[in-house]
């Protein structure tokens, strides 16, 4: 590994600035999709509100950073004391978190391209339930600081093994870049697309065997400080070696020349765990899709008679003789109709 790139930092990055910019797409969807009367606030035009999305997220984005900044640099002088397998194992560490928040992000990502439904709850943002400049610079800044300072979160252990920091500028800027593209392109893909599942499906692969490698690689990398399992195999031809191309490509995914037993267990059981989630969740999804449409449906007690069934009911003498007498008074047309009911009766 480069001692300027490192792959989990750009995994970190990446999963955030995806998601942040995910976010921020979807609230631009529903200024421009939703009508402007059942989405905004009374007297907030739509560029109104698209400026102040884009403003909330730039504050935010920049006040996480200075807090990234005040928390890294008494952490980095505090490095000098680590020795190098405390580094290892804080990098195994990382590499664990950032293979678990990938496998969070597969999860989501069905819901990002609207497969899923929502499972919670709507919350109405105003009074009356639309969008207002207060709501949006609110929701919109919490959202992005918050993923913004989960990079920081996550970078702890980098900041804590002192010779792994400058890998992070580069490492960073590479993830955000593809996390933003990544989300442009979802963003596109809601906007125009009308069939996402392929797509759904690919990035859901792609994110689960990344996660998958990087947890497994964590665990290996801990393993090799504090005691390796049983070698299984190892592959000698050099082709296959993980350090040459074209197989230190598939590195991320999991590949490796050689296999441990811990290494197996955690690759394999990753990918199960994956699977398994997947499942509940589009069962899950599925569910909460139908009873959605059970309620749209509104139940009427009405009976609605087939057109070959309605008799023409011709007006008898009593309705003729009520006619006339509302013309002049309601009271006697009820009178009279009373009479009629009673010679009838008679």
């Amino acid at each position: 590994m480069s001692s300027l790139f490192d792959f989990a930092v750009t995994t970190i990055f990446a999963r955030e600035f995806l998601e942040g910019s995910i976010i921020i797409g979807e609230y631009r969807t529903i200024v421009l999709r939703g009508g402007t009367e059942e989405t905004l606030a009374p007297g907030l035009l739509p560029e109104d509100a698209l400026a102040a999305i884009t403003l909330a997220a730039l504050v935010a984005t920049g006040l996480a950073l200075l807090v990234i900044a005040a928390i890294a640099i008494p952490l980095a002088v505090l490095s000098n004391d680590f020795d190098t397998t405390t580094s290892n194992i804080i990098e195994g560490v990382s590499k664990i978190v950032a293979g678990i928040s990938l496998l969070q992000l597969s999860l989501k990502l069905p819901k990002f391209l609207g497969l899923y439904g929502s499972t919670k709850k709507k919350h109405p943002n105003s009074s009356d339930g639309r969008l207002t400049l207060r709501s949006i610079h609110f929701n919109v800044a919490w959202n992005i600081w918050r993923e913004v300072a989960e990079c920081g979160v996550f970078l702890i252990p980098f900041f804590l093994a002192g010779d792994q920091l400058k890998a992070i500028p580069l490492s960073a800027v590479t993830g955000s870049c593809i996390g933003l593209l990544v989300g442009i392109g979802i963003y596109v893909a809601n906007q125009q697309l009308r069939n996402t599942t392929a797509l759904a499906l690919f990035g859901v692969l792609l994110l689960v065997f990344l996660a998958a490698g990087l947890f497994t690689g964590g665990c290996h990398k801990i393993e090799l400080e504090v005691g390796s399992t049983k070698q299984v195999w190892e592959v000698s031809n050099d082709f296959w070696s993980v350090h040459r191309l074209p197989m230190t490509i598939l590195k991320p995914f999991g590949y490796n020349d050689s296999r441990t037993i811990l290494e197996m267990a955690c690759y394999w059981s990753c990918l199960l765990l994956a699977l398994v989630l997947h499942v509940r969740k589009y069962r899950k999804a599925a569910l909460v899709s139908a009873l959605s449409d059970t309620h749209r449906k509104e139940p009427t007690n009405d009976v609605v008679l087939p057109a070959d069934d309605l008799e023409t009911v011709e007006p008898t003498l009593t309705d003729s003789i009520y006619r006339k007498s509302t013309v002049g008074d309601e009271e006697e047309g009820t009178l009279e109709l009373g009479r009629n009911g009673d010679n009838e009766c008679m």
